[in-house]
């Protein structure tokens, strides 16, 4: 019974993720695009940028916004530009800017501006997101899908990319950098 369950979920995300990420837009930002990155925590004022955090999930300490949820990278951005835009920052937030560090956020924090004026957070380089698909804190649903012209990874506390998933192929791994 457990299983029936699951398949129309990862077939629901799945669907999700190609309608929203298949296609590229520029223009208006989605309504609440950092909704998720933004939220009130009880030992940073609102007014100081968003707390980020670190969180032990699947094995990995990794970044989480103020809530809990899991924040992510993606590949093809660059340290000066993120490329996740239109529809595809509506299924992957960007967590808007400044963020300052919570516990165990150790790497460097910065901003990048995006192609529509607004803010987004970086962590030692990289532009942060959230995943719409992830819908509890300490899910990590988006890491290791590879979709809108590249991989979309977690952030580790170490700003390195993680381990790939037991259930997919290995991938030689290590040339994320920038």
């Amino acid at each position: 019974m457990d299983r029936r369950l699951f398949v129309p979920a990862g077939l629901v995300a799945a669907a999700l993720i190609a309608a929203g990420c298949g296609s590229s837009g520029n223009s208006t930002p989605p309504a609440g695009s950092g909704g998720s990155g933004s939220a009130m925590h009880t030992t940073a004022p609102v007014s100081s940028g968003n707390a980020l955090n670190t969180m032990k999930i699947g094995g990995a300490t990794v970044l989480t916004n103020a809530k809990g949820f899991t924040l992510y990278w993606f590949a093809p951005d660059t340290s000066t530009t993120s490329k996740c835009n239109g529809s595809c920052a509506s299924f992957w937030p960007p967590v808007k800017g400044p963020a300052t560090a919570g516990t165990g956020v150790t790497g460097k924090l910065g901003t990048v501006t995006r192609s529509d004026g607004s803010v987004q957070a970086t962590y030692n380089g990289h532009p942060l997101y959230t995943f719409k698909g992830d819908s509890a804190p300490g899910q990590n649903k988006g890491n290791g899908l590879n979709i809108q012209g590249g991989l979309w990874h977690e952030v580790t506390a170490s700003g390195s990319a993680p381990a790939p998933k037991t259930s997919t192929s290995s991938s030689g791994g290590g040339g994320y950098g920038y």
